[in-house]
Protein backbone atom coordinates (compact mmCIF):
# COMPACT_ATOMS: atom_id res chain seq x y z
CA UNK A 1 0.00 0.00 0.00
CA UNK A 2 0.86 3.63 -0.98
CA UNK A 3 1.47 5.38 2.21
CA UNK A 4 -0.61 7.93 2.71
CA UNK A 5 -0.32 11.45 4.22
CA UNK A 6 -2.90 14.86 4.72
CA UNK A 7 -1.82 17.76 3.63
CA UNK A 8 -4.48 20.44 5.37
CA UNK A 9 -4.62 23.49 1.99
CA UNK A 10 -3.06 26.26 5.04
CA UNK A 11 -0.23 23.78 5.05
CA UNK A 12 0.53 23.13 1.02
CA UNK A 13 -1.26 23.96 -1.92
CA UNK A 14 -2.12 20.67 -4.22
CA UNK A 15 -2.66 21.14 -7.97
CA UNK A 16 -0.90 19.45 -10.80
CA UNK A 17 2.63 19.56 -11.41
CA UNK A 18 3.40 21.39 -7.95
CA UNK A 19 6.24 20.66 -5.88
CA UNK A 20 6.45 21.00 -2.40
CA UNK A 21 8.03 19.91 1.09
CA UNK A 22 5.48 17.92 3.03
CA UNK A 23 4.62 18.97 6.35
CA UNK A 24 7.37 18.40 9.47
CA UNK A 25 5.66 15.64 10.83
CA UNK A 26 4.97 13.92 7.72
CA UNK A 27 8.10 14.07 6.85
CA UNK A 28 9.35 12.78 9.50
CA UNK A 29 6.88 9.95 9.31
CA UNK A 30 7.95 9.28 6.15
CA UNK A 31 11.69 9.53 6.07
CA UNK A 32 12.71 8.57 9.38
CA UNK A 33 9.89 5.93 9.93
CA UNK A 34 8.81 4.46 6.80
CA UNK A 35 12.02 5.12 5.78
CA UNK A 36 10.93 6.69 2.11
CA UNK A 37 13.54 7.86 0.01
CA UNK A 38 13.79 9.53 -3.39
CA UNK A 39 11.85 7.93 -6.35
CA UNK A 40 9.03 6.46 -3.96
CA UNK A 41 5.80 7.13 -4.44
CA UNK A 42 3.19 8.61 -1.74
CA UNK A 43 -0.46 9.83 -1.76
CA UNK A 44 -1.21 13.41 -0.57
CA UNK A 45 -4.93 14.62 -0.03
CA UNK A 46 -5.91 17.57 1.50
CA UNK A 47 -9.20 16.30 2.98
CA UNK A 48 -11.61 18.01 0.91
CA UNK A 49 -11.78 15.48 -1.68
CA UNK A 50 -9.95 13.28 -3.82
CA UNK A 51 -6.06 12.26 -3.77
CA UNK A 52 -2.74 13.00 -5.25
CA UNK A 53 -0.04 10.48 -6.51
CA UNK A 54 3.28 12.27 -5.65
CA UNK A 55 6.88 11.16 -6.21
CA UNK A 56 9.90 11.82 -3.65
CA UNK A 57 12.23 13.85 -5.16
CA UNK A 58 14.03 15.00 -2.46
CA UNK A 59 15.06 13.42 0.87
CA UNK A 60 17.07 15.82 3.19
CA UNK A 61 15.77 17.83 6.15
CA UNK A 62 12.73 17.65 4.51
CA UNK A 63 10.59 15.50 1.90
CA UNK A 64 10.07 17.31 -1.53
CA UNK A 65 7.16 15.28 -3.58
CA UNK A 66 6.53 16.40 -6.68
CA UNK A 67 2.61 15.94 -7.43
CA UNK A 68 1.64 13.73 -10.14
CA UNK A 69 -1.64 12.34 -10.80
CA UNK A 70 -5.43 13.61 -9.29
CA UNK A 71 -7.55 10.80 -8.39
CA UNK A 72 -11.28 11.96 -7.98
CA UNK A 73 -11.58 8.57 -5.41
CA UNK A 74 -13.71 8.15 -2.13
CA UNK A 75 -14.46 6.23 0.65
CA UNK A 76 -17.06 7.94 2.18
CA UNK A 77 -20.12 6.31 3.57
CA UNK A 78 -23.57 7.55 2.29
CA UNK A 79 -25.13 7.77 5.69
CA UNK A 80 -24.41 11.43 6.91
CA UNK A 81 -23.72 10.79 10.82
CA UNK A 82 -22.67 14.03 13.30
CA UNK A 83 -21.64 12.18 16.55
CA UNK A 84 -22.84 14.81 19.40
CA UNK A 85 -20.29 13.17 22.26
CA UNK A 86 -20.09 14.43 26.42
CA UNK A 87 -17.11 15.59 26.98
CA UNK A 88 -15.34 12.38 28.03
CA UNK A 89 -12.38 12.64 31.18
CA UNK A 90 -8.64 12.44 30.26
CA UNK A 91 -7.91 11.38 26.56
CA UNK A 92 -11.12 9.14 25.75
CA UNK A 93 -12.28 11.59 23.48
CA UNK A 94 -8.83 11.02 21.61
CA UNK A 95 -9.84 7.01 20.95
CA UNK A 96 -13.41 7.94 20.22
CA UNK A 97 -12.17 10.79 17.62
CA UNK A 98 -9.68 7.89 15.75
CA UNK A 99 -12.32 5.28 15.54
CA UNK A 100 -15.82 7.08 14.43
CA UNK A 101 -13.39 8.19 11.46
CA UNK A 102 -12.36 5.21 10.62
CA UNK A 103 -15.61 4.11 10.73
CA UNK A 104 -17.22 6.68 8.58
CA UNK A 105 -18.32 9.72 10.65
CA UNK A 106 -19.51 12.76 9.08
CA UNK A 107 -18.59 15.80 11.78
CA UNK A 108 -18.00 15.52 15.21
CA UNK A 109 -20.13 18.01 17.35
CA UNK A 110 -17.84 17.96 21.19
CA UNK A 111 -20.46 18.46 23.85
CA UNK A 112 -20.31 19.88 27.39
CA UNK A 113 -23.24 18.74 29.32
CA UNK A 114 -23.69 19.00 33.26
CA UNK A 115 -21.82 16.19 34.11
CA UNK A 116 -19.15 16.07 32.08
CA UNK A 117 -15.92 15.55 33.87
CA UNK A 118 -13.57 17.42 31.17
CA UNK A 119 -13.40 20.99 31.90
CA UNK A 120 -11.89 23.33 29.53
CA UNK A 121 -11.46 27.09 28.76
CA UNK A 122 -9.58 29.64 26.59
CA UNK A 123 -5.97 28.41 25.13
CA UNK A 124 -6.14 25.01 26.52
CA UNK A 125 -9.57 23.70 24.86
CA UNK A 126 -8.37 25.11 21.38
CA UNK A 127 -5.30 23.23 21.48
CA UNK A 128 -7.51 20.29 22.63
CA UNK A 129 -9.73 21.26 19.47
CA UNK A 130 -6.64 21.24 17.02
CA UNK A 131 -5.09 18.22 18.81
CA UNK A 132 -8.30 16.19 17.68
CA UNK A 133 -8.53 17.75 14.18
CA UNK A 134 -5.06 16.47 13.35
CA UNK A 135 -6.17 13.02 14.74
CA UNK A 136 -8.94 12.63 12.58
CA UNK A 137 -6.54 13.85 9.70
CA UNK A 138 -4.06 11.15 10.77
CA UNK A 139 -7.10 8.40 11.13
CA UNK A 140 -8.06 9.26 7.24
CA UNK A 141 -4.41 8.24 6.52
CA UNK A 142 -4.88 5.22 8.03
CA UNK A 143 -8.41 4.29 6.74
CA UNK A 144 -8.69 5.77 2.82
CA UNK A 145 -10.65 8.47 3.53
CA UNK A 146 -10.19 11.82 1.48
CA UNK A 147 -12.34 13.95 3.62
CA UNK A 148 -11.53 14.96 6.98
CA UNK A 149 -14.69 14.71 9.18
CA UNK A 150 -14.71 18.12 11.42
CA UNK A 151 -14.31 18.50 15.09
CA UNK A 152 -16.22 21.40 16.07
CA UNK A 153 -15.53 23.73 19.03
CA UNK A 154 -17.26 22.64 22.57
CA UNK A 155 -20.27 23.87 22.90
CA UNK A 156 -23.07 23.45 25.85
CA UNK A 157 -26.65 21.35 25.44
CA UNK A 158 -28.84 24.52 25.26
CA UNK A 159 -26.72 25.94 22.53
CA UNK A 160 -26.49 22.82 20.19
CA UNK A 161 -30.40 21.84 20.79
CA UNK A 162 -31.39 25.81 20.16
CA UNK A 163 -28.84 25.50 16.31
CA UNK A 164 -30.56 22.24 15.88
CA UNK A 165 -34.22 23.44 16.24
CA UNK A 166 -33.30 26.69 13.33
CA UNK A 167 -32.10 23.92 10.91
CA UNK A 168 -35.47 23.68 9.31
CA UNK A 169 -33.90 22.03 5.94
CA UNK A 170 -33.33 19.11 8.36
CA UNK A 171 -36.90 18.25 9.09
CA UNK A 172 -36.34 14.39 7.38
CA UNK A 173 -33.28 13.85 9.75
CA UNK A 174 -32.69 11.15 12.36
CA UNK A 175 -32.27 12.63 15.92
CA UNK A 176 -31.11 10.10 18.54
CA UNK A 177 -30.83 10.27 21.96
CA UNK A 178 -28.85 7.41 23.42
CA UNK A 179 -30.30 6.22 26.54
CA UNK A 180 -29.62 2.66 28.54
CA UNK A 181 -32.98 2.36 29.88
CA UNK A 182 -36.18 3.17 27.84
CA UNK A 183 -35.55 3.41 25.07
CA UNK A 184 -36.45 1.68 21.17
CA UNK A 185 -34.30 -0.66 19.69
CA UNK A 186 -32.06 0.69 16.67
CA UNK A 187 -33.79 -1.80 14.59
CA UNK A 188 -37.30 -0.79 15.25
CA UNK A 189 -36.54 2.57 13.40
CA UNK A 190 -37.19 3.46 10.04
CA UNK A 191 -34.77 4.09 7.39
CA UNK A 192 -33.26 7.82 7.70
CA UNK A 193 -34.70 9.57 4.83
CA UNK A 194 -31.63 12.27 5.96
CA UNK A 195 -29.06 12.84 7.89
CA UNK A 196 -28.39 11.09 11.57
CA UNK A 197 -27.14 13.20 14.70
CA UNK A 198 -26.44 11.21 17.44
CA UNK A 199 -26.41 12.47 21.43
CA UNK A 200 -23.69 10.33 23.73
CA UNK A 201 -23.91 11.55 27.25
CA UNK A 202 -20.73 11.80 29.48
CA UNK A 203 -19.29 9.16 32.09
CA UNK A 204 -22.18 10.14 34.84
CA UNK A 205 -24.76 10.26 32.03
CA UNK A 206 -27.21 12.67 30.58
CA UNK A 207 -29.51 14.60 34.13
CA UNK A 208 -32.58 14.33 33.64
CA UNK A 209 -33.72 17.62 32.09
CA UNK A 210 -30.80 17.30 29.58
CA UNK A 211 -32.57 14.52 28.28
CA UNK A 212 -36.16 16.27 28.54
CA UNK A 213 -34.60 19.25 26.55
CA UNK A 214 -33.30 16.83 23.54
CA UNK A 215 -36.54 14.81 23.35
CA UNK A 216 -38.54 18.31 23.02
CA UNK A 217 -35.72 19.33 20.51
CA UNK A 218 -36.85 16.12 18.13
CA UNK A 219 -34.15 13.81 19.48
CA UNK A 220 -35.40 9.86 20.16
CA UNK A 221 -34.27 8.09 23.09
CA UNK A 222 -32.43 4.39 21.89
CA UNK A 223 -31.03 1.54 23.28
CA UNK A 224 -28.23 -0.47 22.34
CA UNK A 225 -29.36 -3.82 24.34
CA UNK A 226 -29.17 -4.43 28.11
CA UNK A 227 -25.83 -3.37 28.72
CA UNK A 228 -24.56 -0.21 29.45
CA UNK A 229 -21.91 1.33 27.37
CA UNK A 230 -18.90 3.13 28.45
CA UNK A 231 -19.40 6.33 26.98
CA UNK A 232 -16.15 6.42 24.80
CA UNK A 233 -17.68 2.83 23.67
CA UNK A 234 -20.86 4.42 22.75
CA UNK A 235 -20.35 6.03 19.88
CA UNK A 236 -18.70 3.82 17.91
CA UNK A 237 -20.80 0.87 18.50
CA UNK A 238 -23.79 3.50 17.83
CA UNK A 239 -21.81 4.48 14.53
CA UNK A 240 -20.80 0.67 13.50
CA UNK A 241 -25.04 -0.46 13.69
CA UNK A 242 -25.85 2.31 11.68
CA UNK A 243 -23.60 1.89 8.90
CA UNK A 244 -24.89 -2.14 9.26
CA UNK A 245 -28.34 -0.90 9.24
CA UNK A 246 -28.08 1.54 6.82
CA UNK A 247 -24.81 2.38 5.36
CA UNK A 248 -21.97 0.80 3.28
CA UNK A 249 -20.85 -2.22 5.69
Amino acid sequence: MIPRFHCPPDTCTLSPGALLDLPDASAHHALRVLRLGIGDNVILFDGQGGEWLAEIVGAGRTARVALQDFSAREAEAPLAVTLVQGLPGGDKMDWVVEKCTELGITAIQPLAAKRSVLKLTGERLARRIAHWNQIAGAACEQCGRNRVPGVAPVIDLPRYLGQTMKQKEEQNALRILLAPEGGVSLKSLPRPAGPVSALVGPESGWEAGEMQAAQVAGFQAVSLGPRVLRTETAGIALLAALQSLWGDF
